[in-house]
């Protein structure tokens, strides 16, 4: 008779496998992928060094966007190791605690993106449809307990994770990724899985479903207090205030939404999508954010040409 305290099978290592298919063309795809990380990494810090040198940058809005950069670096760096390594130095192996631990980190700081973007959205409603009490709702003490609830309430969420996790795994050890996903880890597990389906289903209702429509009701909001405006000029400023946010929660939310459609609605799609879209969801937005805040900000555009002139002389 079997004891009570017997643990699951649980595979000392588990494979990655990088992208489903391309085993022998994945030397071309390196090179991309360090680029990727190479752009992400080099442009969220040049917007942290920047947001904490320039005086006129200190102020809400640009703390929020350092606190979107620290978490893009974050987001960048989780997966950093496993990718480099799969894709670089031909090393597919990763140890089952090991990927428990990096697939935490990775939903951890994905789903603090979602918060931090929604509090982008609160400052962007404070300043344009209540300017007046701008400084006052938003101090830097206010600031700084916004951005540690949003760590705290993701740490929260993703705790159970890692022993809902603690399955059989029976069916194999090979991963369809260069990092270890959720989705992907329940495909070779036994047992019923019942349970973290239907916990990451809510996790994800709760937090990007309802981080999402938080959004939209602010977007609409600011939108209706900008046609209230009476100066075209004015409310054009307005509204070029706002574009840079509304790309970068497009740029994530669309990449979220497409990847949660295909897991729950193409299940037998193959392989090589499922992976595709889950590294566009967490290459291309940490990478594109701090583009986007440059471009469209002209604070941060004035501050990079500023530190570019003071190199030059």
């Amino acid at each position: 008779m079997r004891g009570f305290n017997v643990t699951p099978f649980q595979p000392a290592t588990l494979q990655l496998t990088g992208i489903p298919g391309m085993q022998t063309g994945q030397v071309w795809v390196a090179p991309t992928f360090c680029i990727l990380y190479l752009m992400s990494v080099t442009v969220n810090l040049s917007i942290l060094i920047l947001v904490v040198q320039e005086p006129a940058l200190h102020q809400p809005m640009y703390y929020f966007l350092s606190m979107l950069s620290l978490n893009d670096l974050r987001v960048s760096l989780s997966t950093l190791p496993t990718v480099l390594g799969t894709f670089c130095f031909s090393h597919r192996h990763v140890g089952f605690d090991a990927c428990l631990v990096q697939m935490f980190f990775i939903h951890t700081f994905s789903f603090m993106e979602s918060g931090i973007l929604l509090a982008v959205s609160f400052d962007r409603f404070v300043a344009i449809c209540d300017p007046l009490r701008y400084a006052t709702v938003l101090t830097n003490s206010d600031i700084l307990a916004l951005g540690l609830g949003i760590l705290v309430k993701s740490f929260i969420a993703l705790f159970p994770f890692p022993f809902l996790v603690k399955l059989p795994f029976f069916k194999g050890n090979v991963l369809h990724h260069s990092y270890c996903f959720h989705p992907d880890l329940m495909k070779v597990a036994c047992g019923d899985i019942h349970v973290n389906n239907v916990y990451g289903l809510f996790m994800v209702i709760v937090t990007y479903g309802i981080g999402s429509a938080f959004i939209l009701l602010y977007c609409a909001l600011i939108l209706r207090a900008v046609l209230a405006i009476a100066s075209q000029e004015q409310r054009l400023k307005a509204l070029n205030t706002c574009m840079s946010h509304v790309c970068a929660v497009l740029a994530f939310y669309v990449s979220i939404i497409a990847v949660s459609m295909i897991h729950c609605f193409w299940k037998n799609a193959p392989p090589v999508v499922h992976t595709v879209m889950s590294s566009v969801y967490l290459f291309v937005p940490p990478m594109l954010n701090p583009i986007i805040y440059s471009v469209k900000t002209k604070e941060i555009l004035r501050g990079i040409l500023k530190v570019f002139q003071k190199s030059q002389n």
